[in-house]
């Protein structure tokens, strides 16, 4: 699932490191916190060696994090919080690299296995307090292989007992270990000036003031430094840092009907400096109002089958949700997936004209930045470039360190959010195509396809707020996205009309087919995506696309009654 709540691509000071190239003094000297969690680190793998049923492999995870959060609403701040935390993630690992705690298990297996305790996250001391990190590391160590141990035997017990076959892939792979350092970013309270941005989005928020029918009308501003830790017991050590901006403006207006209709406009980077100007804020907010002022008596769309144009932004999101996730390596492990494309790899699955791949080294697309890069994931493994499809044909896999048949390690791509494990998630998706077309061919081909079809419109899909997918075979898999500018372009020459109330809903295989053309354009979704390892910053870039065919069905109501008073101080233009 992705969403609007934009994250904005890193600003990354580092020096990189060859392999095993930094010995334990110069960790010492230049990072304390690495000094004390390999010690512990050490010291743990050495005593749980020694049990009946040792750990074969520890891991560290630590977020060292300091934010702040501003929100303002008409004109006025409603919001500013600035703290630290450091959080820590063990992850422990019982049986071998071919069978261990995390093994997959059907439903059935399932039932046999009893609920497990413990839990591998710690809050651990902001200062660098050697006893008081230790005791929390060590907690968090003992609860994990507790659980770890629980689990194994459960695992283990349950795979005889049903006689399950046992499988010729590993439950983790074997990787090369890896070494990286990035010096210490500066303190969060002498780079941001927390004091000037509280006055700038209380100016972006009293814009709303101009119109009376708005609902809500808020300016929220997030800026997050992380300082990023993992080692693990295969001496691998990585220390990276990340900056990120987001500034998210949401307001809603009070339709003809009384429903609630929103609107979102976001912005990132990776320091306060990179976003715009006050000019073009304030001019993106003017135009947001006067957007809004037309939702407000524009038509309820009816739920519509028919030839549609997915404009780059939305093609990105579309993207994201009926493509990206079912190409995550570990879904196509688990008997319980739909596992869409495990046995597509080399069969066309997307038209012949376009290629999706993934890159995480990517700092910016089309000339803006993006939020889904990373040196190192979340497993201490370097991140690739993965081409997934080329001319249509389905070439690979986003991997973690969950192998699958015939993909046995790694490209890079296991994730997680604070206080989560990983799993292999997305990065930057780009889409591209072979054969580009201009928006004005687009038009021509909707409207001669709507001819077709014996329709008086096609859709117009301008922007959207994210959207959700279901990969699983016990439910229908089915996608959601959730626009919130939509048009219509009726055949007979009127002019397009913006209509309101409109999800696009269908199925992945069936959305696959009735892709017809891309444009030479190209544009950038950044958001947030969640699943199960947590919500992670994503970004999808795709240029626009002709779809012969989409479905639409009407969005859920916010329906709210008439306003018995006028709100204070609104005043319309």
């Amino acid at each position: 699932m992705v969403n609007v709540f934009q994250g904005f691509s890193a600003r990354r000071i580092f020096i990189c490191l060859s392999l095993f190239s930094v010995s334990s003094s110069v960790w010492a000297q230049q990072d304390s916190l690495m000094n004390i969690l390999q010690a512990e680190l050490t010291r743990s793998m050495q005593e749980l060696k020694k049990a009946t049923i040792p750990a074969y492999y520890i891991d560290y995870r630590v977020h060292d994090i300091q934010y702040a959060h501003l929100q303002a609403s008409f004109g006025s701040l409603t919001q500013s919080v600035a703290n630290k935390n450091r959080v820590l993630m063990t992850r422990v690992k019982v049986g071998d690299y071919k069978f261990d705690n995390t093994h997959p298990m059907s439903l059935r297996e399932m039932n046999y296995m009893p609920g497990s305790g413990g839990s591998g996250r710690a809050m651990l001391p902001y200062e660098n307090d050697a006893l008081a990190i230790k005791y929390g590391v060590w907690t968090a160590t003992q609860g994990e292989y507790k659980q770890a141990l629980e689990t194994y035997k459960s695992v283990k017990a349950s795979s005889e007992r049903v006689g399950a076959q046992p499988s010729v892939i590993p439950d983790f792979s074997n990787e090369q270990p890896a070494s990286y350092y990035e010096p210490p970013l500066p303190d969060f309270s002498s780079t941001v000036n927390l004091t000037v941005w509280q006055e700038k989005i209380k100016k972006y928020s009293a814009l709303f003031l101009q119109n009376k029918d708005l609902v809500t009308a808020d300016v929220n501003l997030s800026i997050t430094a992380e300082r990023k830790y993992f080692l693990s017991t295969e001496n691998t050590k990585i220390v990276q840092n990340s900056t990120a901006v987001y500034m998210n403006i949401a307001a809603s207006i009070r339709a003809t009907d009384g429903d609630i209709v929103p609107l979102h406009i976001s912005y990132y980077a990776a320091m306060p400096e990179g976003l715009p100007g006050d000019e073009k804020i304030m001019e993106d907010v003017k135009k947001m109002i006067a957007t809004l002022a037309k939702l407000q008596n524009a038509p309820l769309a009816e739920p519509y089958s028919g030839p549609a144009i997915l404009v780059a932004q939305t093609a990105g999101v579309f993207f994201h949700e009926i493509f990206g996730h079912r190409i995550e390596g570990h879904r196509l492990k688990n008997e319980e997936d739909g596992q869409t494309f495990k046995a597509k790899v080399g069969e066309l699955v997307l038209p012949k004209t376009l290629n999706v791949y993934f890159d995480p080294t990517l700092h910016a697309i089309a000339g803006k930045s993006v939020n889904g890069w990373f040196q190192y994931d979340d497993e201490g493994i370097k991140s690739q470039r993965v081409n997934v499809v080329e001319k249509g044909i389905l070439k690979n896999f986003l991997m973690s360190r969950t192998p699958l048949e015939n993909f046995a390690h790694s490209n890079g791509h296991g994730r997680a959010s604070v206080g989560a494990d990983p799993v292999s998630r997305q990065s930057n998706l780009v889409v591209e195509t072979d054969k580009p077309v201009s928006m004005t061919d687009l038009r021509k081909m909707l409207i001669k396809e709507c001819n077709k079809q014996g329709k008086a419109y096609g859709y117009l899909f301008k922007d959207v707020v994210g959207g959700f997918t279901v990969t699983d075979r016990y439910n229908p898999n089915a996608f959601n996205i959730f626009p919130t500018e939509v048009y219509r372009i009726y055949t007979d020459g009127r002019p397009d009309e913006l209509v309101r109330g409109v999800d696009l809903i269908g199925t992945p295989l069936a959305m696959f087919a009735e892709i017809q053309a891309a444009a030479n354009d190209r544009d950038v979704f950044i958001g947030f995506c969640g699943a199960e390892s947590g919500s992670v910053p994503v970004s999808a870039s795709s240029p626009s696309l002709f779809v012969r065919r989409i479905e639409t069905q009407k969005k859920p109501k916010e329906h709210l009654e008439t306003m018995l008073l006028e709100r204070p101080g609104s005043v319309n233009p």
